[in-house]
């Protein structure tokens, strides 16, 4: 059978190094504001540690789909061809993938390749029970595991969940009503910037062609918050905290590399012709607020003179014109 204890071993190394570089540098082990921030630091710093071996990915991950979106025109024109044969479709579509050197499955991949962190740091903080008698599993220290069992965010310890049994809150010396609350708030945070991590990449790459490509997007942007809901009651807090800071440190991250390196314009995707003088609206936010467009300056309108009226006399007469007969 498959061991995943590498991983364990790895994120509790990577944890308890963290934690040691905090308390070397003077953040207090004792609670402060109810927090022990060691702890919850040693979580933020842990996103960080894997986000950077995981940058070139991510770099990759970008490149593959600038390559999917160059590609959308040919999947188009291969739809229109083989409308109602869906497949032969496929089979043309996966030939010119493999021609074109484009993985559709590349945008999935530095979130695929999280999911161990994310399981081995859920293992280890399920094993935050003071009443183990193994804490020194994982390279852990007796007094090690001790401080971060009792280790809490705003009094509600970080081992704690959602749906923490009335047993499970006691050996914790939680208050039931103060996990709920702390770890409700979270859920809901963790769902709020998972849908924003999303949002955020198809407002700039804009919505695939390829159905599988789209559906593979809505299921990113709507299913996956919304399973959230259900089972964030069981993660523990440590763990909420570690997926927003996740979240939030690839809203940063996505917004550099976009600003840095933006998609290229589709043609026709707005509508409007290349050698147009107006400029389309681009979507600006991670709202979908539009951004207003810029004021078009007119030329002053010529003020229109009113011609004399029939039978009037000139009002200033040229002089040069000819004289007036004596009689």
């Amino acid at each position: 059978m498959f061991s995943l204890d590498w991983i364990y071993y790895a994120i509790s190394w990577i944890l308890l190094t963290w934690h040691s570089a905090w308390d070397a540098i003077g953040v207090p082990v004792d609670a402060v504001i109810g927090t022990n921030w060691a702890w919850i630091l040693a979580i933020v710093f842990l996103v960080v540690t894997v986000r950077v071996i995981l940058f070139p990915v991510f770099v990759k991950q970008i490149k593959s789909q600038r390559a999917m979106q160059a590609l959308q025109p040919k999947v188009k024109e291969l739809q229109e061809k083989h409308k109602g044969d869906r497949e032969t479709l496929q089979k043309e579509m996966m030939e010119l993938y493999r021609k074109e050197k484009a993985n559709p499955l590349m945008g999935c991949l530095p979130m695929f390749l999280q999911i161990p962190v994310f399981l081995g740091l859920f293992h280890v903080l399920r094993r935050l029970d003071p009443a183990k008698i193994n804490k020194t599993l994982y390279g852990w220290t007796v007094e090690q595991f001790d401080s971060a069992s009792s280790a809490k965010l705003f009094t509600a310890p970080i081992a704690g969940k959602f749906g923490s049994t009335a047993d499970e809150l006691a050996r914790l010396g939680a208050n039931g009503t103060t996990v709920k609350v702390i770890a409700g708030i979270l859920v809901l945070v963790m769902m709020g910037t998972t849908y924003l991590t999303s949002r955020q990449m198809i407002l700039k790459t804009g919505w695939a062609e390829d159905p599988q490509q789209k559906m593979v997007q809505r299921l990113m942007l709507y299913g996956i918050p919304l399973s959230l809901l259900v089972s964030g009651a069981i993660f523990p807090i440590g763990v909420i905290i570690y997926w927003v800071t996740n979240n939030l440190f690839t809203l940063g991250q996505q917004q550099w590399v976009l600003r840095k390196y933006p998609p290229p314009p589709t043609p026709g995707r707005t509508g409007v012709k290349s050698n147009s003088p107006v400029q389309p609206v681009k979507t600006a936010g991670l709202f979908g607020r539009k951004a207003a467009p810029a004021p078009v300056k007119q030329a002053p309108a010529t003020p229109k003179v009113a011609g004399p009226k029939p039978g009037a006399k000139p009002v200033n007469p040229k002089k040069s014109g000819p004289a007036k007969r004596q009689g």
